[in-house]
């Protein structure tokens, strides 16, 4: 499988997303946000950062980037679109998954590594682990506390969309999560950081599993 790693003005961890692609046997090459074509990829990985700066708001002029289209197309397809961290936010903003990413609650920077509950081990992205797991990604976002309505929010436990969902709440994120897909479960969006977890000299190994899910769900 061939996996695009977007790149926008801004973006740090593009390297990390790269690499964690590369090392649980991907595909994976950069793609400059003013490409306006994705064809011969399967898949789309969005790094986090500070796409544009992250004026006006998080993600918000990622929203008009030229590539962006491509990455629609691509979901609406069916191929897989992961999202971190910045990532998640653009996918937010450019309407392929609901709600949007505010403030920590402490209006403070956060990084360090956190522990997150798997809550939904049924999907693509999260079938190699299992259900209620404790698993360690780091996290380091201003702007990662998600948010809601209430009809939003009832959707996303009726459909089981909720994936990732933080042991001791650093945000203030609404119901602790930390992750989501969407409806049709081939996109998926998360503040942590699986990328920065994938060797345990590091600190934790927990984030190759949902790499190497990826590519099973999708390689077959």
């Amino acid at each position: 499988m061939k996996f695009a790693v977007i790149e926008f003005p801004g973006s740090n961890c593009d390297r990390d997303m790269l690499n964690a692609a590369l090392i649980t046997g991907m595909e994976a090459e950069y793609v400059d946000y003013r490409k306006t074509s994705l064809d011969g990829y399967d898949g789309v990985l969005i790094p986090g950062g500070f796409s544009f700066g992250d004026y006006l708001r998080c993600g918000a002029m990622a929203r008009v980037a030229p590539i962006v289209d491509e990455v629609r197309r691509l979901a609406d397809e069916g191929k897989p679109v992961l999202g971190v961290c910045n990532g998640f936010q653009i996918l937010t903003e450019i309407g392929l998954l609901p709600g949007a990413l505010l403030h920590n609650e402490s209006h403070r920077f956060i990084c360090r590594d956190e522990h997150l509950t798997i809550v939904n081990h049924e999907t693509r992205f999260t079938h190699l682990y299992d259900e209620n797991e404790t698993v360690i990604y780091p996290i380091a976002h201003g702007e990662g506390s998600y948010y809601c309505s209430e009809e939003t929010l009832q959707e996303l436990k009726a459909n089981r969309q909720i994936i990732l969902s933080y042991s001791e709440n650093p945000n203030g994120s609404l119901e602790d999560i930390a992750g989501i897909i969407n409806k049709a479960g081939n996109v998926c969006g998360m503040m942590p950081h699986p990328e920065r977890a994938m060797d345990t000299l590091l600190g934790s190994d927990d984030g190759k599993r949902l790499f190497q899910g990826i590519l099973e769900s999708w390689g077959k």
